[in-house]
């Protein structure tokens, strides 16, 4: 979970800084669900800062499916991002008090 909002958080600040982030994370039984969206850039910018990075999202999903959970990432229709993973959670934590 905690490497799917890292790579979004750095792609927002690679591909759109000044851009306003939100970040959530929820539990619903057996699925874990996170979400990060950012809004449109503050201002246009030439490309991305910090120069060229890994895998990405690619590798991001291989990881996320490698869990079997389900990974999407789109732009919306305001000109942001949208970045969602599903996950399963195991028997032993689903039932957990905690």
């Amino acid at each position: 979970m905690h490497r799917v909002v890292q790579e979004a958080l750095t792609n927002v600040r690679r591909h759109a800084p000044g851009a306003v982030v939100a970040v959530w994370v929820d539990v619903d039984g057996h699925r874990l669900r996170v979400e990060v969206h950012n809004t449109a850039p503050a201002a246009r910018h030439a490309g991305p800062v910090g120069g060229r990075g890994g895998f990405g999202l690619v590798g991001l999903r291989e990881r996320v499916e490698a869990v079997e959970g389900a990974l999407t990432a789109a732009p919306t229709a305001g000109g942001g991002w949208r970045v969602i993973a599903d996950f399963p959670v195991p028997a032993a934590v689903a039932g957990s008090p905690a």
